[in-house]
């Protein structure tokens, strides 16, 4: 009798031991508040798969990249970057997170054993060397975008089908500027240099390219039994720097009021002093040059479609280089040439172009800010450099 209780005894081991050889892993999705240094403004995630035999948590995260790797610098300005799949143990990810400040929650979700076990292994294959690396977009394949497609895939493309008809109007011109204003170059650079590619309202799923948007969508999506694919969601590490930015309306008319207000004195001081408003205009002109220019170039000869046919080339024009000359001749209480004058008409003329573009049935650019702050200043400088009242 006890020979037969400790065979059994011993059966039941072995039975438990291989369940839990062939127990499914767990698999959670990590997600990172932003952090304060610029490329940390857009938050961050990861994909947890648990070890159901061992307990450990590898955490396979899409956001590496190498900045010495030959032409790091000309390939980030072409749009050619390549980003690395990285597993490493949890608690290491989560190191640099604590260090910083930044808040990182974990949402477990309920996925089928096989759909499980078939995410771990796809991963654990992509991890490796030979296979690790991936073309990075900022606004469609990104660690987060990452991160869903590879959910997705396990899912059987249910969760895509669930988020593609839906939409919160946000854009991905939108959603870059609010996450990167707290640093004022950097939002300013996005405005600026997304043309109307970036004005498109967004799926759900278009959304899931921000890490926090992704999880919020992750919250509301089933699986294939119809629970909620989020079984349960838990704060790893609080947050303990400046929060993520609100969504707050933007608002065109205190721009058009600046531009009123600086056209005005323009206007009213190149009556007087057009040597005044030259040395004004000189900086400003340059900066036109140097921002057109930009814009051409990413444009012309990178593949960031997402700055293609940017109409702010009407305003921040690059030929306004051509008048700097004119400018400085009118420092020197010299007389610019003839063409100076209507250079500047013409370039006014421009921005005017940019307005009526603006309100015909195309595809919508978002730069009512723009048009009305640089359109009166533009006007106000053909004023009071036209030809006649040069030569007055």
């Amino acid at each position: 009798m006890r020979s037969a209780v400790a065979r059994l005894a011993l059966l039941g081991a072995l039975w438990l031991l291989a369940a839990a050889a062939w127990a499914a892993p767990r698999i959670g999705v990590a997600t990172m508040q932003p952090g304060e240094v610029f490329f940390e403004r857009f938050g961050h995630n990861a994909i947890i798969v648990v070890d159901p035999a061992s307990g450990d948590a590898i955490s396979y995260n899409f956001g590496f990249f190498d900045p010495s790797e030959a032409d790091f610098v000309g390939n980030f300005a072409r749009g050619h970057m390549m980003y690395y799949l990285v597993a490493l143990p949890f608690e290491q990810d989560l190191a640099q997170y604590r260090d910083s400040g930044r808040g990182v929650s974990i949402q477990w979700l309920d996925v089928g054993p096989d759909q499980a076990q078939a995410l771990a292994d796809t991963l654990a294959e992509r991890a490796r060397p030979e296979n690790a690396r991936y073309r990075y977009d900022y606004f469609t394949s990104n660690c987060s975008t990452q991160v869903r497609d590879a959910l997705d895939a396990a899912l059987g493309g249910a969760l895509k089908s669930q988020l593609s008809g839906r939409s919160r109007g946000n854009t991905f011109r939108s959603e870059a500027v609010r996450l990167a204003s707290p640093a004022t170059w950097m939002w300013l650079g996005f405005d600026v240099g997304l043309g109307p590619s970036a004005d498109k309202p967004m799926s759900r799923w278009e959304e899931g390219y921000v890490p926090m948007r992704l999880a919020d969508s992750l919250r509301e999506a089933k699986n294939a039994a119809g629970r909620p694919l989020v079984q349960s969601e838990m704060q790893l590490l609080p947050h303990r720097i400046a929060p993520e930015p609100a969504e707050t309306p933007r608002r065109w008319w205190p721009w058009l009021l600046a531009g009123v207000v600086i056209a005005a004195l323009v206007a009213g001081t190149g009556r007087r002093a057009p040597r005044v408003i030259a040395a004004v205009a000189l900086p400003l002109w340059l900066l036109c040059f140097v921002a057109g220019a930009l814009l051409v170039y990413l444009w012309g000869f990178t593949d960031h479609w997402a700055a293609w046919a940017n109409r702010n080339l009407l305003l921040f024009n690059p030929l306004c280089v051509l008048l700097v000359p004119g400018a400085i001749a009118v420092l020197r209480r010299r007389n610019p040439p003839v063409w100076f004058g209507w250079l500047t008409v013409a370039i006014a003329a421009g921005a005017l172009v940019a307005w009526f573009l603006h309100w015909l049935p195309l595809r919508l650019q978002y730069n009512q800010a723009w048009i009305a702050l640089m359109t009166p200043i533009h006007l106000a400088l053909a004023y009071v450099f036209m030809p006649r009242r040069l030569s007055r």
